[in-house]
């Protein structure tokens, strides 16, 4: 047994918080692609209608093949709840995310939802924050962004792709993976980047989930309410 066991469990029993008629934001990762295929089967078994907003154009193919209606965030008022997956969890229940680079997508659809449902295996939970932290940059900012995060004590990192080229994200911004040690402010330090001119979004997301998914390595799972 291992996570992806327990991702695939979870994934399932998270589909009792999908009722007909929601609007649902289909996040971006393994969790999140587990998730879709498990409601693409839900809505053929049981004849049920709900429109997806993706975060991603991978979440987007995904969601496509399994016959899910999509519509795009802007064409809503409200998202009844939100499905994704998370970098990393603190003790405190904030999350590190982009590690996909949809971060701008997932936190618009996560501050939008009436409910939050978090999917992770175990290994993304810790006491404090110590992975590196995606930023999203306008390219014009690019520069400028980074000494910015140098006077703040992190140690930035252009993400780039085979061959060396930059990453775009869909919004056609670039990524700054950027390495701020352990974090035990994470609010406060989400708030300092955000100030930076050009910059698009921050990877640390202060919204709590109201249901955490803990997949674990025995193919089971826990729920963290």
């Amino acid at each position: 047994m291992s996570f992806d066991d327990a991702i695939s469990a979870l994934s399932t029993d998270a589909l009792k918080f999908v009722k007909d008629g929601y609007v649902i934001g289909l996040g971006s990762g393994r969790a999140a692609t587990a998730f879709v295929k498990s409601l693409a089967i839900l809505l053929r078994k049981k004849n049920i209608k709900v429109r997806g907003v993706p975060t991603s154009l991978q979440i987007k193919i995904i969601a496509e093949e399994g016959g899910i209606h999509l519509i795009e965030a802007d064409q809503v008022e409200k998202i009844d709840v939100v499905f994704d997956g998370a970098d990393q969890i603190d003790e405190q229940k904030n999350l590190i995310k982009g590690g996909g680079g949809a971060l701008l997508r997932e936190n618009i659809l996560i501050n939008a939802a009436k409910k939050v449902v978090i999917m992770a295996d175990k290994s993304k939970f810790v006491k404090y924050f110590n992975r590196t932290v995606p930023v999203e940059v306008h390219p014009l900012a690019r520069n400028t962004v980074v000494k910015s995060i140098h006077t703040l004590g992190g140690k930035p990192k252009i993400r780039t792709i085979e061959r060396g080229y930059p990453f775009i994200t869909e919004n056609g911004n670039v990524i700054l993976d950027c390495d701020f040690g352990v974090i035990k402010n994470p609010k406060s330090l989400a708030q300092k980047v955000k100030l930076i001119p050009g910059v698009m979004e921050v990877g640390i997301f202060t919204r709590k989930p109201d249901v955490i998914y803990k997949a674990k390595t025995n193919g089971k799972f826990e729920i963290i309410t």
